[in-house]
């Protein structure tokens, strides 16, 4: 794990994408600062940051798109795969490289809440726990750039599909609006679910009968609770829809909450997904 996490770290510093990005996010958030913070003589860092955070994770692409896409398409993939070192220190490794440089970025970030006490009033409970709150955002979001990255050998493939996938979960709230809220929209849309997720498992457990038995079992049962509870599918995918997105529960750390539930989610998404690329990279080693 430290021997793939030292390469990957020192590669994002030597070919300039980790300094690009890094010196993107401090310029982008530098101007956001230096206007509304410091010129307008707003005290609350933490707000600033909320408003601007979807342009730091729509620019996490240009970070995971390497990840894995450009060890397939060298062929230096073959050596990871026979090397001591187990799928999960090696996926570990370079996950944690890719979180150092977005986490370098956020501690940058980390003075501004002490350039505004300098100035006057501040609150660096809320600023501090705004920050945490963003980089486990964007570590989560690495995660799942990352399993993307490790589906295809093109990198321009791996950050576009990245971009659209963050992008859509940007506007998941807006989208959701235009779901049918009928508890026959919802079966169909679970029954959609169960399907794709009976299809990821596939392909990347490559079991076709537990494959199959997943999306038969998980579609009688949903039949079943049809007809027998149907008023439970009322508003069911656009209620769990709008819960997807990381970003909405942002504004509690803003409000002075600090929200354990959504750390948890946070974390929780990340540990999802750098699970489904160790079982992509597992899947390659042995096929």
């Amino acid at each position: 794990m430290n021997a793939v996490y030292k390469r990957d770290l020192k590669s994002y510093f030597s070919n300039m994408i980790g300094c690009l990005y890094i010196a993107f996010i401090v310029a982008l958030v530098g101007i956001y600062f230096s206007f509304y913070n410091m010129g307008n003589g707003y005290p609350y860092f933490g707000d600033v940051l909320n408003s601007i955070s979807y342009i730091v994770f729509l620019a996490l692409p240009i970070l995971t798109m390497r990840s894995f896409s450009d060890e397939i398409r060298t062929g230096t993939d073959q050596i990871l795969y026979t090397s001591k070192a187990s799928i999960t220190r090696i996926v570990m490794g370079k996950y944690m490289a890719m979180v150092t440089v977005f986490g370098i970025a956020m501690g940058i970030l980390c003075f501004c809440p002490l350039i505004i006490a300098t100035c006057g009033s501040h609150d660096f409970k809320v600023d501090y726990s705004c920050i945490l709150a963003v980089f486990l955002i964007g570590a989560a979001y690495i995660a799942l750039g990352m399993f993307i990255s490790s589906l295809t050998e093109s990198n321009i493939i791996a950050a576009v599909l990245t971009f659209g996938v963050l992008l859509l979960l940007q506007m998941m709230t807006g989208i959701t609006s235009f779901i049918p809220t009928t508890s026959l929209a919802s079966f169909v849309g679970c029954i959609i679910a169960v399907i794709a997720v009976s299809v990821i498992y596939y392909t990347l457990a490559a079991n076709v009968i537990i494959a199959s038995g997943l999306g038969v079992t998980g579609t009688i049962a949903l039949v079943v609770l049809y007809f027998v509870k149907k008023s439970v599918y009322a508003s069911l995918i656009p209620n769990v829809l709008n819960k997807i997105p990381l970003t909405d529960s942002l504004n509690n750390f803003s409000l002075k909450t600090f929200d354990v539930t959504a750390i948890i989610y946070y974390i929780s998404v990340a540990v999802l997904f750098i699970f489904l690329t160790t079982q992509s990279i597992q899947k390659k080693r042995y096929s």
